[in-house]
């Protein structure tokens, strides 16, 4: 509640308004009080918001606000969308995948995109059988390969069954790195392990 109601007034009109006058007046002070005016600035917002390491990166921080509050979120993206221009501004919201259905909530890797499914168990239809798919095809190969070549290692972003690669898991679980929702990081690392003599394959979605 107190950090809502803080971000509320952080991003309201007459802060804002006020925060630039203190600007302009700390302007017209000797250099060495201009520069601790705006160090107290930065770091009064960063003890209270953890803003600082974005004041730091150019940003304008508010937050963090809970992303389901509606009642909460809207007027503060009100406030900001009327502010006068302040250069970049991070608006930090945190909210839950699935939040309120208990089959999205539980399924970390599921539910992003959906076929046609039962609301009520969260069961998906299954698509007719028809050609095996890409993504079974490539599962299918690689971890055979994997079974002759032990420098093969996979490498996923939270998808591994989006990307066929559950299988490889259960097959190589010490060969399987799932690195979260970090593809860039997931990239480098595939690179890193190549330098190292193995043969990384990084799956992720187009």
């Amino acid at each position: 509640a107190m950090s809502n109601y803080l971000s509320r007034l952080m991003s309201s009109r007459q802060f804002l308004g006020l925060r630039d006058l203190a600007g302009k007046v700390a302007r017209r002070l000797p250099e060495r009080l201009e520069r601790t005016a705006k160090k107290a600035d930065e770091y009064a917002r960063g003890m209270i918001t953890g803003g600082t390491l974005f004041e730091e990166l150019g940003f304008y921080y508010v937050g963090p606000v809970d992303g389901h509050d509606l009642t909460q979120l809207v007027p503060i993206l009100r406030n900001l969308r009327d502010a006068d221009d302040k250069g970049p501004i991070l608006l930090h919201i945190l909210t839950e995948k699935g939040r309120g259905y208990r089959p999205a909530e539980s399924a970390g890797d599921k539910y992003h995109a959906v076929a046609k499914f039962n609301v009520v168990t969260g069961v998906q239809t299954k698509a007719p059988p028809g050609p095996p798919s890409y993504t079974s095809v490539f599962s299918r190969e690689l971890t055979h390969r994997a079974k002759q070549d032990d420098s093969i290692v996979a490498i996923t972003a939270a998808m591994p069954s989006g990307t066929g690669l559950d299988a490889f898991a259960r097959a190589y679980p010490d060969r399987f790195f799932d690195v979260g929702i970090a593809e860039q990081h997931a990239v480098t690392f595939a690179a890193g392990m190549a330098t190292e003599g193995l043969r990384p394959f990084c799956a992720i979605y187009s």
